[in-house]
Order: structure tokens, then C-alpha cells, then sequence
């Protein structure tokens, strides 16, 4: 009976020490699951070589900043005057307007303005009036405009943000919105609490940024490289802004590497896949839109559903298909030809601009542009030998991630703006967005503008921009 006691007493002992101990590990078991549920997760930074050949393993990559200037010369413009005069042009279909692509009567206008009164030279000074530098990242040269403001008041802070282009732009995009971002005062935008300096880089493989030499660069390389720009600048924080592919690069950016973004600011959103969610929202959203979260404005830019996100697209997605795919076969061509370099990007220009301009003879091109802007951005491709090293991007992309939207499971938790503009190829409403950004500080319906928004409304965008900030800084 004693020995049955003890061996009951040592039992009760060991159940003593036993059970506070698995609870304090059941218990940490759970705070640790109810933490990792509430952890943001980020798409892993990692490293990459861009460059030709194998990465040397001997000392470091030059990290210098170095000036760089646009040049032109008398055999460029020779080489350009010589193949526009030995065009050759196709009749175009009497009544097609764009219906057919670009309408090659309007064509001819656009080739006799540039061979005869386009001054390259002069567009080239422009492109020089803000600092242009270079500098090597993982192998290839990286270009990038940085503006600084003139003036900053005494205790104001100048905010950094990064401007990420699309195709087929350019850095030359945002020319025009600089000078309201950077002197806010002298354009009547200031409220006395916001100034900017923008810097603005050319996506590896467009303009002045030095093409990948290796396969499989993509928005993620893109990301990484961008980061690794502002923090060799200096920056440990900044606001980052992008349209098309730029709208990519930095939603990519904020998964990257949330701590470094102070802010998220899109003039497009792209979200790939539909859910099921998405899809009844989309039926009863012509019917009942405030039942599933839609508003009237987004009901107006979203139905007739098939119309607007089916035709449409299917129509203006053509050359998409060919980039992601086959795009060194076309590309030669353009490469080659300036008049059908010119077609293939001012096209986009006009349609994606406005819908409506299909139905133009002129494509209502110079409704919104001059033909010096919409040709200093064609020159760019043209003297830099980019067409074919731009469109090879989609393949890069769209190959790895054919509906891009591999990375939407990395929510986006950064405080993000979002201007709607009216003309975008898609429109994305707020309750859709917040599926991947789930922090939207500020949702606009722009009154007026669409995809190339900077170039086409800057003051409406700068604004847009602004009010972001602001709010974001408040915060």
C-alpha cells in the first residue's frame, strides 16, 4: 500500500510539472499562429545579374553616380531624314479612320512634320533641362532623371518619390508634371506643406536604361533594381507612383519592401484573375451596383460589362499577344523602320488616350499632344535602339505569369492612392481594389484624362497626387 502511494504521489508529481508545461507550449503554439495570420508577407528581395556574360566574383559593383547628357549628331539625322524619305505607305480603306490601326493619309502629315520641321536637336535640349545620370545595378547601367526643387522654405520637407513609366513611354512622360511637383507654389498647387523632388528612371531595357543581357527579366527585377536606386541615392523612405507597367513595378515595390514605402500612388490598377466574388459582383453590379459595393460613377465606366472589359480589350490587346510571345520577330522590323515605329506607339497614343479617337482620321492625336512631344517620344525608341529590348518585357512577364497576378496574394498594406481616370483601357472600382491593397487612403474619379495620365493631364494628376500625400502624412 506505501509502495502504491508513493508511485501515486510521483504520478500527481510529474502531472504537476507536465501539464502547466503543455499548456505554455499549446499556448505559444497559438500566439504564434494568431501572429503569423497578422504578419504581413512580402515577396523576397533577392539578388539578380543583368549584365553580359557570368557575374564576376571579384570585387564590388561600381556604385558611383555618374552625369550623363543626351547627344545627338549630323549622321543621326541624316541616317533619320534618309529612311523617312524612302517610305513606303498602303492606301488606307476610305471611311476606316483607326478602325484599321493607324491611318496611313494622317501617317504621311505626321512623317512630313517630322522630316521637315521636327527639330531633334532642339528636342534634345529640352530632354537635357533636368540632370540625367547613370549609374551600374546588378550588372547593367540604369538611367534616371532626379529634379530637385529650387526653393524648399525653411522646416518644410522635401518628399522623395520615384515616377515609373509604362510602354510605350518614357521617362519623357512626366516632363511636364516635374516642374508642379518640384515649384508646387509657382503653379498654384501649394498649400504651404508639400514640395517634392521626383526622380524618374528608365526601365531597364527602354531609352537610356542598358537592356538585360540574360532571360528572365521581369517587374520583380525591375522592383528590386528600383529599390536599390533610392537607397544608393540616400533614401531610406520615399513615395513611389506608376501607370502600366510602372503600376506594376511599384505595386511590386510595396511587397517588397512595405517599410521603404511611405506611400503607394497608381493611375492604374491591374488585378488579373476573377474571382468568384468578383463575378457575382459583376452580375448583380448591373442591376443592384450599391448592394455589392459598386457606385453609380463605377457602374457607368464598367457596364456594358462585355463591351468594356471583353471587346475593348480584345481589340487593343493585339500587340500584346505578339510581345509576349514572339516579340524580337516584329521588333526587327520597327528597329529598322522609323515610320513604322512611329504607327505602332503614336497608335497607342491615340486609342488609349480616348476611345472615341478611333472614329478621327487623325486619330485626335493633336487634340491632346503636340506632334514635338509625341515624336521626342518615338525618338527616344528610335536613336537608343529600344523597341525590341522594351517589348521583349511582356515575354518576361507574361510567360512566368500569363494572368499577372502571381504576386496579388501579397496584399499591399501600404497607404495607397488610387486615380481612376475615365479613359483607362480597364477601370478598377475601390471595392475591388481593396481585394490586393488593403489600405486605399484616397479612391479619385478623375473628371477627365486616360492611360498616358501624366502626359496627357499633369496638373490633374499632380493634384491627385498631392492630396495623397498630404493625407498620407497626417496619417
Amino acid at each position: 500500500t506505501i509502495l502504491c502511494f508513493l508511485r501515486s504521489f510521483e504520478y500527481s508529481q510529474k502531472n504537476a510539472v507536465l501539464v502547466p508545461v503543455a499548456a505554455l507550449g499549446v499556448g505559444g503554439i497559438l500566439i504564434c499562429w494568431l501572429r503569423s495570420r497578422h504578419k504581413i508577407k512580402t515577396i523576397e528581395m533577392g539578388d539578380g545579374w543583368w549584365g553580359s556574360g557570368e557575374r564576376s566574383l571579384k570585387g564590388r559593383e561600381d556604385d558611383s553616380i555618374r552625369p550623363f547628357k543626351i547627344e545627338t549628331s549630323d549622321k543621326e539625322i541624316e541616317d533619320l531624314h534618309r529612311r523617312l524619305d524612302q517610305a513606303r505607305y498602303t492606301p488606307h480603306v476610305e471611311g476606316a479612320a483607326f478602325h484599321y490601326g493607324f491611318n496611313s493619309s494622317y501617317l504621311k502629315e505626321v512623317v512630313s512634320y517630322w522630316r521637315n520641321q521636327f527639330d531633334w536637336r532642339k528636342q534634345v535640349e529640352v530632354l537635357n533641362k533636368y540632370p540625367h545620370f547613370h549609374t551600374t545595378i546588378e550588372g547593367i547601367d540604369i538611367h534616371f532623371i532626379h529634379v530637385k526643387p529650387p526653393y524648399v522654405p525653411h522646416g518644410r520637407a522635401v518628399q522623395p518619390l520615384l515616377m515609373v513609366h509604362g510602354w510605350p513611354g518614357s521617362f519623357y512622360e512626366f516632363y511636364k508634371i516635374i516642374p508642379l511637383l518640384t515649384e508646387p507654389a509657382k503653379h498654384g498647387l501649394n498649400e504651404g506643406d508639400l514640395v517634392f523632388e521626383v526622380i524618374c528612371p528608365s526601365i531597364p531595357g527602354y531609352g537610356f536604361s542598358e537592356a538585360p543581357h540574360q532571360q528572365g527579366f521581369d517587374s520583380i527585377a525591375t522592383a528590386r533594381i528600383f529599390h536599390k536606386l533610392m537607397k544608393r541615392l540616400g533614401f531610406k523612405e520615399y513615395y513611389i507612383q506608376g501607370g502600366d507597367w510602372g503600376s506594376r513595378i511599384t505595386t511590386n515595390m510595396a511587397q517588397m519592401l512595405p517599410q521603404s514605402v511611405r506611400g503607394l500612388h497608381l493611375n492604374i490598377v491591374f488585378l488579373g484573375k476573377q474571382s468568384l466574388g468578383r463575378l457575382i459582383s459583376i452580375m448583380l453590379g448591373a442591376y443592384v451596383p450599391w448592394l455589392v459595393g459598386l457606385s453609380r460613377e463605377d457602374a457607368r465606366r464598367v457596364y456594358p460589362f462585355m463591351q468594356k472589359n471583353v471587346y475593348d480589350l480584345l481589340r487593343e490587346s493585339g500587340y500584346l499577344h505578339i510581345q509576349a510571345t514572339k516579340p524580337d520577330t516584329a521588333g526587327c522590323g520597327l528597329n529598322d523602320s522609323p515610320v513604322g515605329l512611329a504607327a505602332y506607339i503614336l497608335e497607342k497614343f491615340s486609342t488609349w488616350t480616348d476611345k472615341s479617337f478611333l472614329h478621327k482620321d487623325n486619330g485626335g492625336l493633336e487634340s491632346k499632344y503636340s506632334l514635338d512631344e509625341l515624336l521626342t517620344n518615338v525618338m527616344i525608341y528610335w536613336v537608343t535602339s529600344s523597341i525590341v529590348s522594351s517589348m521583349r518585357y511582356y515575354k518576361e512577364n507574361i510567360s512566368k505569369d500569363p494572368n499577372l497576378n502571381a504576386y496579388n496574394r501579397f496584399s499591399i498594406h501600404v497607404p495607397t492612392g488610387i486615380a481612376a481616370f475615365p479613359q483607362e483601357i480597364v477601370h478598377t472600382p475601390r471595392t475591388w481594389a481593396k481585394d490586393v491593397y488593403k489600405n486605399i487612403v484616397t479612391y479619385s474619379y478623375m473628371p477627365r484624362g486616360g492611360h498616358f495620365a501624366a502626359f496627357e493631364e499633369p496638373k490633374l494628376l499632380a493634384q491627385d497626387i498631392m492630396q495623397f500625400v498630404r493625407k498620407v502624412e497626417q496619417m
